[in-house]
Order: structure tokens, then sequence, then C-alpha cells
């Protein structure tokens, strides 16, 4: 059995018509409607090795995925694969924010003898809390080719360790097109 489209009212009164599902005698799901396809892209980037701190990487992720420009609306999945290096949101108009997190940090994990997971030198366990009070991942809004950021917003690689390496973050997009097949210009603006 298959049902019909329903209309939907939006933000700003414009209409849309969503798909509607519906299951066939052999459990499978049917879609009827006019959207577009969702889209996914997904990509690893390596990133080379920062000193310990916090560092705005929005420029990288934006060069990582051009795709990005033909995104009309969606959400970006931005995950790093370690777990003494975090990732999050933050101002990233003055020089000083990332020095004061980072200072509130050492001051929340400091290094010490206070750990019995010690083996990788005195950084390591004070950089997986950390890691764990910030997190590995974000999810960013995107819209109209551009990661929906606040003005003074930037995403930050915050490595925990003195020497922890190059990092890898696993970038995913996930939502619908333009309509008319283009890309929007100049995504990049944090």
């Amino acid at each position: 059995m298959r049902l019909r489209p329903a209309t939907t009212k939006q933000s700003r009164g414009l209409q849309s018509t969503a798909a509607a599902a519906s299951s066939s005698p052999n459990g499978a799901v049917e879609a009827v409607g006019t959207q577009p396809a969702t889209q996914w892209v997904q990509k690893t980037i390596t990133l080379p090795q920062f000193p310990r701190g916090c560092h705005v990487i929005t420029r990288k992720i934006y060069e990582a995925v051009p795709e990005l420009a033909g995104f009309e609306v969606g959400l970006a999945n931005i995950f790093i694969l370690h777990t003494s290096a975090s990732l999050t949101i933050n101002e990233n108009a003055s020089p000083d924010v990332p020095l004061d997190l980072n200072d509130a940090l050492n001051r929340l994990a400091p290094e010490g003898p206070m750990y019995r997971h010690s083996d990788e030198g005195p950084d390591d366990m004070p950089a997986h809390v950390k890691s764990s009070l910030m997190g590995p991942s974000l999810n960013v809004p995107v819209s109209r080719g551009r990661f929906a950021l606040g003005t003074w917003q930037g995403i930050y690689l915050n490595e925990h360790r003195n020497m922890g390496g190059a990092r890898s973050v696993v970038i995913t997009l996930q939502g619908q097109l333009r309509m008319d097949g283009r890309k929007y210009g100049g995504a990049w603006n944090h």
C-alpha cells in the first residue's frame, strides 16, 4: 500500500512535500515524495602534528570537504580518532581564548603522580581526562554550502599531549544538495 505525500508548512510560509512511508507485504519500506534524496559524504583527513594547546582548524575542515558547497541543508559530524586529543567549538577572534582554554584544562587535569596509567609519560593520562571532558566529536549544522557557525565561532583541535603526532579526523556530511545542482561560492567564512 502506498500513501499520498503529506504537505507540511515550513518557516517563512514555504510549502514542501514530505515523503510518506508505508510497509509493503514483504516488509520493505517504500517512500513517496518529491524532496531530493539525502546525500552522504565521508572523508578521513590527517592533520599535521600540533604542539600542546588549542588550535583553530576551521579552514582545514572546509578545505577537506569541497562538496560542502553543494549542500542546501544538512549536518556535519566531525570526529577525531584519538583518545588524547579532542574537538570543540569556541571563539576564534581573540588569541587569548585558546591560551586560556588550555590553561583551564591543565588546571582541571594536571600532570602528577596521582594517576595509575602512566606508562606513556606524565602527560598521557591527563590528556585522556581532558579528551573525555571536551569530547571526540562535533555536530555542526550546514546551511547553503557553509557550516552554520556563529560570527565568532571556530572549530578547534585540542592537542592534550606534548608530542601527540599527526591526528586523523573523520568528516561526515549528510543532507540535501541544492535542487538546481549548482554550488554555493565562497564556503569559507570563518
